[in-house]
């Protein structure tokens, strides 16, 4: 299939890509207008661009049915402050009610059942619920078009945070992603949130330069067996390792001694390669994947 979004009506092009890009972070905003009234609302267009200065964005578009704004934008325009809050599976329910369009001047945090905190540099008030806050000052507000569905990128620099220690590591160092049950936007009504089943760690490039696609054996790069993933991590060592017969497991060299057949020992051997590498034991898989040049 393919798409030619300019041919799409707003509504369309807007459900394709939501589907398509995600899942994508929720930032809980609360903003407040100079008369005192304070708006929350949820926005899935969110993430962080800058760590110097320290800047998030996110974008309160247009609204597709009638091209109105919404109150978040009028609320910042004026007094160029929110606080950003991360939005986790306890709170999802109520960040969903918040999202209502109420009338200007209804409160979404008596709507939706949260708790007002006192921000301590600005004048919008937090949600306690959340685990993580940001306050923010506005540095910039960018439209980016002026019909219905169009957004406006609002650049914000985080002035502080304020982090429950509940969702701190065993040394109050960092925050635990184990602990902090995050919730993300899909398309149309779904969601997903992290739980510590789901995580998983990737060794990083960093300083080193891996070894690539192309520096690989062309059995491994042909083999049938090993996926893009599974190549990706054996491309990611600096160098080949050379055969050390240590790795090797008793119980694998056994086996292998009792196979004559080449194609059979070749697909065990890559079998075993798969495994070792779905555990992240890249330098474990190498060595199997040696065996096959005895």
């Amino acid at each position: 299939m393919l798409l030619h979004l300019t041919e799409l009506p707003a509504f369309m092009r807007q459900q394709w890509l939501q589907h398509a890009i995600a899942p994508r972070p929720i930032a809980l905003v609360s903003s407040i207008n100079k008369k005192g009234e304070v708006n929350l609302a949820p926005f899935s267009f969110f993430n962080m661009v800058s760590t110097e200065p320290p800047l998030v964005i996110f974008s309160p578009n247009r609204r597709l049915r009638d091209n109105s704004t919404k109150h978040t934008l009028d609320n910042l325009t004026e007094t160029r402050e929110v606080v950003i809050h991360i939005v986790t599976y306890d709170m999802v329910q109520q960040v969903s009610l918040a999202s209502c369009e109420y009338p200007a001047g209804i409160d979404e945090f008596i709507k939706a059942g949260f708790t007002k905190e006192a921000a301590t540099l600005l004048k919008p008030p937090m949600v306690k619920e959340s685990p993580v806050k940001f306050e923010c000052r506005i540095i910039n507000v960018q439209p980016l078009g002026e019909a219905g569905g169009s957004g406006n990128l609002v650049i914000a620099e985080v002035l502080c945070m304020h982090i429950s220690e509940e969702i701190l590591n065993t040394e109050g160092t960092m925050i635990d992603q184990q602990k902090l049950s995050l919730v993300a936007r899909l398309g149309g009504d779904w969601y997903c949130y992290v739980e510590p089943e789901n995580l998983f760690k990737l060794a990083k490039p960093n300083a080193k330069l891996g070894i690539g696609f192309d520096a690989l054996p062309e059995a491994i790069k042909t083999s049938d067996i090993l996926s893009g993933n599974h190549l990706a991590q054996l491309a990611n060592v600096e160098t080949i390792p050379t055969r050390d017969d240590t790795y090797i497991h008793e119980l694998l060299s056994l086996r292998l001694r009792t196979i004559e057949d080449k194609a059979q020992r070749k697909k065990m051997l890559y079998t075993e390669a798969k495994h070792l590498l779905d555990e992240g034991r890249v330098q474990e898989a190498w060595q199997v994947l040696l065996m096959e040049r005895e």
